[in-house]
């Protein structure tokens, strides 16, 4: 378990919830905190570490879709998966605003709001993903199911080919 201080919301959030989850730490001091890259420092396969994106809507909402960190974001699936014409990403410099996060860790727990949230199908083949904590340095690691249902999200294919 993380020490007292090194706890995020997001980890308050799954324990309040009482979802069992595995905090996990890496040092980010070299300003590596890309998703592969993070993969790396953690030791764990990519398949198993998500990254969280935002878009915006067609219809000018939002919309957060999490991806295994070396996949790419399918454009079309992702606005068919939230049921949009289309979803474009946010621009870096309005993740803060619209999330309450920062890039590098934003997670799809515990944003300042919550907008529909679809998981890469490909997160049910795994007995457990990790995930942004809410903070840079930080991760967590659940069954996907019920990351799914504390975000209140979906699943769909939502990756490029």
């Amino acid at each position: 378990m993380a020490k007292k201080e090194e706890k995020t919301n997001v980890m308050r959030l799954l324990e309040k919830e009482k979802v069992p989850y595995t905090p996990h730490s890496y040092d980010h001091s070299d300003g590596v905190i890309d998703g592969a890259g993070v993969a790396r420092k953690l030791g764990q396969d990519p398949a198993r570490v998500f990254k969280t994106l935002v878009t915006r809507t067609a219809s000018g909402g939002f919309a957060v879709f999490c991806l295994p960190v070396e996949r790419e974001l399918d454009l079309k699936r992702a606005a068919k998966a939230v049921g949009e014409k289309s979803v474009a990403m946010i621009h870096v410099a309005e993740i803060n605003k619209i999330t309450g996060y920062i890039r590098g860790g934003c997670s799809p727990l515990g944003m300042k709001k919550r907008f529909p949230t679809v998981f890469d199908e490909s997160a049910k083949e795994q007995p457990a993903i990790m995930v942004s904590a809410g903070k840079i340095g930080f991760q967590v690691e659940l069954a996907p199911d019920a990351l799914c249902r504390l975000a209140g999200g979906s699943f769909a294919a939502i990756t490029a080919d």
